[in-house]
């Protein structure tokens, strides 16, 4: 089990990642600085966070993003997508990874985009 130090994440009772075999399931994974339990209002900025936060767990797990086999984007904003896409590329673009982009509310209000990773240690 690998816990972020997220306020979510002992309000609401799950992990950041679970590391089963050479399996790693990372939760669904926002913007927020866990350490300040701060996040920024631009959806791109909230984006490179995401990564950033994703990247510590699956690094925790023994693992990088070149391990990714799958990824969901959730948006509240369907526009909000495109403008993520330079950096969702410089994540997953030469690892090219199943992806689904889905369209729904958050937890929070001041959430843009929430990203759920997949992996497969090696």
């Amino acid at each position: 089990m690998i816990l972020s130090g997220s306020a979510f994440e002992e309000q609401i009772g799950y992990a950041r990642a679970v590391v089963d075999g050479d399996d790693v399931h990372v939760s669904g994974t926002t913007g927020f600085d866990y350490r300040a339990m701060t996040i920024a209002e631009d959806v791109v900025e909230q984006a490179e966070q995401t990564i950033r936060n994703i990247e510590a767990a699956l690094a925790e797990a023994g693992c990088t993003l070149a391990d990714v086999v799958r990824v969901r984007y959730l948006l509240p904003e369907r526009d909000d997508f495109e403008p993520c896409w330079p950096v969702l590329r410089r994540a997953f673009g030469a690892i090219r990874p199943a992806a689904t982009m889905m369209v729904c509310g958050l937890a929070d209000a001041r959430m843009k985009i929430e990203i759920e990773v997949y992996a497969r240690r090696h």
